[in-house]
């Protein structure tokens, strides 16, 4: 599955990054706390979080994630568009809660990558 497959379902704005929308997405992530995605997230992932800095395009850029989903109506300031725009991140915006997200991307068959890790 690419990113673009799940904008619709989801009800997703694409807010910066639209030229990455044709990622594969191999799993996903959920983490607020940047160290934690920086152990935990693996290449190809799509990450949900609350966050909104341009720190999130950084690390996802450094990890090769597929796109990051930013919750709860969570405003994002022009630098962290700009920044994903610049390098291809797909930053998608949602109005649920990140519960509400990651139920629905496992309803659309995107699991969380804990069998690569040993869980």
């Amino acid at each position: 599955m690419i990113i673009s497959e799940i904008v619709e379902p989801l009800g997703l704005t694409v807010a910066a990054g639209a030229q990455g929308l044709d990622r594969e997405i191999t799993g996903g992530y959920a983490a607020d706390l940047l160290s934690c995605v920086m152990a935990g997230a693996a290449a190809g992932n799509v990450w949900v979080t609350l966050q909104a800095h341009p720190n999130v395009v950084a690390v996802a850029d450094l990890l090769g994630l597929a796109g990051v989903i930013i919750t709860e109506g969570t405003s994002v300031d022009e630098a962290t568009l700009s920044r994903g725009d610049e390098r291809g991140i797909p930053i998608l915006l949602a109005k649920e809660t990140t519960y509400s997200v990651v139920a629905r991307l496992a309803e659309q068959g995107i699991d969380g990558n804990d069998a690569a890790r040993g869980a």
